[in-house]
């Protein structure tokens, strides 16, 4: 009888495309959305214990260029990819770089072949990341789950952060049901009549259903990804309280991930000069729904750190 070959068993635990044909439509519309953010200096992969992480470089360049300026490292939300940043990238890497990450696990242009959802291994990889980068002392910026990651990195792994900034982020309560329904009910609203969306996206406050890119980059997503990760867990009273990395939280006044004005009371009480504030009219996306807003405040925050 002919030799038969067993394909690789499928890790449960491990995100991956459904096809190759799926993957390259993704990416497609992934490179769509780069294209209304800044020009993509420079591009690479990095190898860490748990796959290959990609990343795209902004900002200046050549040997002098913003030698003098703590880099920015950008961790974007679940089920995108770091084209997510595209409102941000500019304003960001005016004067000084910026480095944004394909989270392995989510569908963007990473590879993971081991899993990182649980705190101690998502900390580890976000470092080996930062070093395979050759950077010892960064800006970290994180939002929704990839704010959890980087309020992870600044209770288990702080030794390169010069500060980490949060917007909406996971990691400050178990995400409950009303964020779920949300999620929800965003998605039967993106196959909504066009007409019907303006009106839609700000009774939801989700700038996806008004912005035909990032509509389509976040349906192919859907379809060509599967991710393989339980909700992270919020980080205790005790955990945040050993936090002593300079911390900036911004938060949505509509929020449905959190409650906004619990959170404001409670980390600064918990992390040492912890800055927080609400922007008001928006939810879940502050950095998309007042992206000038809210790049002006990180501005300022990582020139007062630096």
């Amino acid at each position: 009888m002919p030799e038969t070959t067993a394909r690789p068993r499928r890790r449960p635990d491990v995100g991956r495309y459904v096809s190759d044909a799926w993957r390259e439509r993704h990416f497609a519309a992934c490179d769509a959305v780069y294209a209304l953010g800044a020009p993509v200096a420079r591009e690479q992969d990095v190898e860490t214990s748990f796959g290959t992480t990609h990343v795209y470089r902004y900002g200046p360049v050549g040997p002098a260029a913003g030698a003098d300026r703590t880099p920015v490292v950008l961790v974007h939300g679940a089920g995108s990819c770091s084209a997510m940043w595209y409102p941000n990238t500019s304003a960001l890497s005016a004067d000084r770089p910026v480095y944004a990450l394909d989270t392995p696990g989510d569908p963007g242009r990473s590879v993971q072949r081991e899993a990182i959802h649980q705190p101690e291994r998502a900390a580890r990889w976000l470092d080996e990341a930062i070093a395979g980068l050759g950077l010892d002392r960064v800006h970290l910026v994180g939002i929704s789950y990839g704010g959890w990651l980087a309020l992870n990195q600044a209770h288990r792994a702080p030794a390169r952060l010069a500060s980490v900034t949060l917007l909406d982020p996971g990691g400050l309560e178990k995400v409950g049901l009303r964020f779920f329904g949300w999620l929800f009910v965003s998605l039967f609203a993106a196959a909504a009549p066009k007409r019907l969306r303006p009106r839609l996206a700000a009774w939801l406050a989700q700038p996806v259903l008004v912005m035909p890119e990032l509509l389509t980059m976040t349906r192919t997503g859907v379809r060509a990804y599967r991710i393989r990760r339980p909700a992270p867990l919020p980080l205790s009273d005790a955990e945040l309280s050993t936090i002593r990395t300079p911390l900036h939280l911004v938060l949505g006044q509509r929020s449905l991930l959190l409650h906004p004005k619990r959170q404001l009371e409670r980390v600064p009480r918990l992390i040492p000069g912890a800055r927080a504030e609400i922007v008001t009219a928006t939810g879940h996306a502050p950095q998309i729904d007042h992206a000038d807003q809210v790049n002006d405040r990180m501005r300022t925050f990582m020139a007062s750190v630096d």
